[in-house]
C-alpha cells in the first residue's frame, strides 16, 4: 500500500535561482553526510532525454545503517538499509525513486497556495497529508539540528539583501514586488514491504522527510551568497568534483571498517 504526504516549502527566491541553489546545496550536503564507510555514493550524473523530456539523471547509493533508530537497525534485514536512489531532474519538475520512497516535486512561482498541483485523483488527494514548512520557524527545527549560521530568521544576504525572515515573512512576500518568490511542492509516496513494521517505518520516514526538507531549505537560503552568482556550468563542474571527493571519502571509510 501507499501513504502520501505533500510538503510545501516557500522561499524568497525565483524558480530559476532555486535550480542553481538546490544543486549547489545537494552537493554540499552530500559531502557533509559522507564518511566512515557510510553516506552517499554517486554512481551516475549525466544528461538524459526521453520523449519530450530533457534533464539530468542521477543514481546514488545511500548507506544509512547508522542513520536510523536502534530498534530499526536490529529489526531490519541484512543489507536493507542500503538504498539506491534514481532521480530524473527535468526542472521545474523532478522525480525521485528509491527502494520504498518516491518524491515528486513541482517548483512554482507562488507562495504555496495551489491545491493538488500533482493532479492526483480526488480519492487519493483526500488521503494526502498537507505539510506546510516555514524555514524561518525555529519551532519546526530539532534542537540538535539548529545552527545559528543557518537560521533564516537571523541571516541577511550581502549580495541580495534578502532576510532576515520575520514571523510574517510569507505574507509580506506576497505583497512585495521587488523580491522573487517560489514554492517547492513535494509529494512523498511511501511504499513499504516489511510486514509488521509498516506503521513504525512510515511514521519514521515521513518525520525524517519533513526534517530533511526543513533543514535543507534553511541551508539553501542561508548559503545564497555562495551560489546566487553561479552558472549551470559552474554547478556541473562542482558536481563532478564532489562525486570524486565522495568516492574517495567513502573508499577510505570502507577500508577502515574492514
Amino acid at each position: 500500500f501507499s501513504v502520501f504526504s505533500s510538503s510545501r516549502v516557500v522561499l524568497p527566491c525565483s524558480v530559476e535561482e532555486y535550480q542553481v541553489g538546490q544543486l549547489f546545496s545537494v552537493a554540499e550536503a552530500s559531502k557533509n553526510e559522507t564518511g566512515g564507510g557510510e553516506g552517499i555514493q554517486v554512481l551516475k550524473n549525466e544528461p538524459y532525454e526521453k520523449d519530450e523530456e530533457k534533464g539530468q539523471f542521477t543514481h546514488k547509493v545511500y548507506h544509512l545503517a547508522s542513520k536510523v533508530p536502534k530498534y530499526l537497525q536490529m529489526l531490519a534485514p541484512e543489507g536493507s538499509l542500503v538504498f539506491h536512489e534514481t532521480a530524473w531532474n527535468a526542472y521545474p519538475y523532478c522525480r525521485t525513486n528509491d527502494f520504498y520512497i518516491k518524491i515528486e516535486t513541482w517548483h512554482k512561482p507562488d507562495t504555496g497556495l495551489l491545491e493538488n498541483v500533482h493532479k492526483l485523483d480526488e480519492a487519493t488527494w483526500k488521503t494526502v497529508d498537507v505539510v506546510p514548512i516555514d524555514i524561518a520557524d525555529n519551532s519546526q527545527v530539532d534542537s540538535s539540528d539548529y545552527k545559528a549560521d543557518e537560521d533564516p530568521a537571523m541571516f541577511q544576504s550581502v549580495k541580495t539583501a534578502r532576510g532576515p525572515l520575520g514571523p510574517n515573512w510569507q505574507n509580506e512576500l506576497d505583497n512585495k514586488n521587488d523580491c522573487p518568490k517560489m514554492c517547492a511542492y513535494k509529494l512523498v509516496t511511501v511504499k513499504f514491504k516489511w510486514w509488521g513494521m509498516q506503521t513504525k517505518m512510515e511514521n519514521f520516514i515521513h518525520k525524517q522527510e519533513k526534517r530533511i526538507f526543513t533543514n535543507f531549505h534553511r541551508q539553501l537560503f542561508c548559503w545564497i551568497d555562495k551560489w546566487v552568482e553561479l552558472t549551470m556550468e559552474d554547478i556541473r563542474r562542482m558536481e563532478a568534483e564532489t562525486q570524486k571527493e565522495l568516492e574517495e571519502v567513502y573508499r577510505k571509510g570502507a577500508e577502515r571498517t574492514c
